[in-house]
């Protein structure tokens, strides 16, 4: 009987780490696409010196460290380890400014667009190469507002011996008062807001310059204008991530295991699938990314076949 309880409750430990080992395969198999893409960025100059393939390469950059983040956390819950408090501040810092970035480089990268088509003769000298640094520290200056905001409050509220603590890491340890859970929502709102706002100005100029548009020139605006609606819709499911933890919150006041039920949801269709539409919405859409992806990572594997690299031309 004994033998018989040990192997259900073998069992019934492999069908709940089901769904964590489910999310690990997504995870390595989404990473190993974001290396070969930050790798193919850096091999080809073109690449490096051109604002809209900056932008994308912040984004790459800004998703793989998310989701490394973003894992090890789900991990460490799932198993109810503890860190200490201290530690946990600094994961948080990090997870916070990244989970700003990449909807922050959506929306530039949409102004980018918008600029290139709508108003081209300003594009070389707005989105030049010497100004991507300018662009990345605004993008994560702007990302760290609603950290700063967060951890000021904590740290004004947190007596010192909280930091030596074990907890389980999450972000509900930073939140003493309901007050700051209602800050932190106006902020993510307030940040929703301007981006979409952004996002539909962006779209309907670049639809009255499709509609005017004619022979090549409306065939490229159109795909920009499709790029557009794909940014969009993935800052809406990035933005929507804003709003899981008011949403997971109510639930567990209601039923513990439809809580975890649904943040196991929420994490794989709002945090996972959007850092999962970069590659697609550039990597692969972008014909000379993908003449360069294809070059790259076939003589790469096979480097005996170089003549048949030879035969590759982008």
């Amino acid at each position: 009987m004994n033998s018989q309880q040990h192997f259900f409750s073998i069992l019934f430990f492999f069908k709940e780490l089901i769904p964590v080992i489910i999310v690990q395969v997504f995870i390595s198999m989404f990473l190993c696409i974001n290396c070969l893409l930050i790798t193919t960025f850096f091999m080809k100059d073109i690449f490096y010196t051109t604002m809209r393939y900056i932008l994308f390469a912040i984004a790459l950059l800004s998703d793989s460290l998310f989701l490394l983040i973003t894992n090890v956390l789900l991990i460490l819950s799932y198993f109810s380890f503890t860190i200490q408090v201290w530690l946990c501040v600094i994961i948080y810092i990090v997870l916070s400014v990244y989970t700003f970035v990449t909807p922050v480089t959506l929306t530039a990268m949409t102004l980018e667009r918008y600029v290139a088509i709508c108003i081209p003769l300003r594009h070389a000298e707005l989105c030049r190469t010497q100004r991507a640094l300018h662009f990345i520290l605004i993008i994560h200056g702007l990302s760290s507002v609603p950290c700063i905001v967060i951890l000021s409050i904590f740290f004004a509220s947190a007596i010192p011996s909280f930091y030596t603590q074990s907890r389980i890491c999450a972000v509900e340890m930073f939140i003493f008062h309901r007050w700051q859970g209602h800050l932190r929502s106006a902020i993510s709102q307030l940040f929703f807001l301007i981006m979409s706002i952004t996002i539909v100005f962006s779209y309907v100029q670049i639809m009255k310059v499709a509609k005017a548009a004619s022979g090549e020139n409306k065939k490229s605006t159109w795909k920009g204008l499709s790029t557009v609606v794909l940014h969009g819709f993935q800052l809406l499911l990035c933005l929507i991530q804003l709003w899981c933890p008011f949403i997971e919150a109510a639930v567990l006041q209601i039923d513990f295991m439809l809580f975890i039920n649904v943040r196991y949801f929420n994490y794989i269709t709002f945090i996972l699938a959007p850092r999962c539409l970069s590659p697609l919405i550039y990597g692969l859409r972008d014909e000379m990314f993908v003449n360069a992806l294809k070059y790259y990572a076939l003589c790469g594997l096979y480097k005996k076949h170089s003549t048949a690299c030879s035969f590759i031309r982008f």
